[in-house]
């Protein structure tokens, strides 16, 4: 069959825009964006981490730089910051353990849980395993002031295998915004508006990496547990960056200012209080493209949605 030029032409640069890798059909390469990443330091996990619970299943490798946190039968494991935040950027650069890992949970996440159990704050990137090594989940939800009864769900196919290499999970927390970044491209942005002023996290909170047990919810709505003859489950981390206002004593108020944006301020100042044209663009296509679930469109689950919803 003969193939006109302008046909020809018109598959390449089909070819060039997807990538035909996943089950669920063509996966889009993203635009371009500013990388936020390359504004703050790398740390170690030495330098930034503590072991939170399960540390015989946490291996600390390259003299501090990087950790692998592994599940097995016995128990999960986790890090958590050596400091607590008022705000701030945060991210680590993560590699999702491969093979069969329905109901494995690898989250990383803000929260204030330890100081504030019935009134916590959270912020929560969590990465859903699945019976199919490519078909990882990536979750995202948010809550304040123990909001707890109205989950702020929404769910994200990812654009490449995330069991192949890492990739840089950033969440960006400040009085104007919350902004979910995946390798620098966002995927949601909370404003800060009256709407969900109640519930937008406003307390200090530590940040946490961790990989779990999550067989009752996390695959399919429990529909496939955690399958233990594949285990140990390994996520492995490193990249970190920690950068914001830091609690310096347990009763004392922030030295930071939260009032205003500030040049003197750059976590929360002007040039991180809303998105650049570039990251709205990226923003818009990870939503039209990835996501295929948001609280905000679940009826069945909300027959009066939450007020954030009725003001977007």
């Amino acid at each position: 069959m003969a193939i006109s030029h302008k046909n020809l032409l018109l598959s390449i640069v089909i070819l060039c825009n997807t990538v035909h890798a996943y089950s669920r059909g063509p996966v889009y390469r993203p635009p371009d964006v500013e990388r936020l990443t390359d504004s703050f330091i790398r740390l170690t996990v030495n330098q930034s981490c503590n072991v939170f619970f399960g540390g015989v299943n946490v291996h600390v490798m390259s003299n501090g730089a990087n950790a692998e946190l592994s599940l097995d039968k016995s128990s999960g494991s986790g890090l958590s910051s050596k400091n607590k935040y008022y705000y701030g950027f945060f991210n680590a650069a993560m590699k999702m353990p491969s093979g069969f890992t329905s109901g494995v949970v690898v989250a990383y996440y803000l929260s204030n849980f330890d100081a504030f159990p019935h009134n916590h704050d959270e912020i929560d990137f969590e990465l859903l395993g699945h019976e199919k090594r490519r078909e990882w989940v990536l979750q995202t939800n948010m809550y304040g002031n123990g909001s707890v009864k109205t989950g702020r769900e929404e769910k994200f196919y990812l654009w490449f295998d995330p069991t192949k290499g890492f990739h840089d999970y950033s969440i960006l927390w400040n009085n104007h915004h919350i902004v979910f970044l995946v390798d620098n491209i966002p995927i949601r942005e909370v404003i800060h508006s009256n709407a969900i002023s109640p519930a937008y996290p406003s307390k200090p909170m530590s940040v946490y990496a961790t990989i779990w047990d999550g067989s009752q919810w996390a695959t399919r709505g429990g529909k496939y547990p955690v399958d233990y003859k594949y285990a140990p489950f390994v996520a492995s981390m490193g990249g970190i960056q920690m950068e914001g206002c830091i609690l310096t004593t347990k009763d004392m108020a922030p030295s930071c200012s939260r009032s205003s944006p500030s040049s003197l301020d750059p976590v929360d100042g002007e040039l991180f209080a809303k998105l650049s044209s570039q990251q709205t663009t990226g923003l818009e296509w990870a939503r039209g493209k990835h996501m295929f679930y948001s609280y905000c469109q679940d009826k069945s689950r909300y027959k009066v949605m939450p007020p954030e919803c009725n003001s977007k």
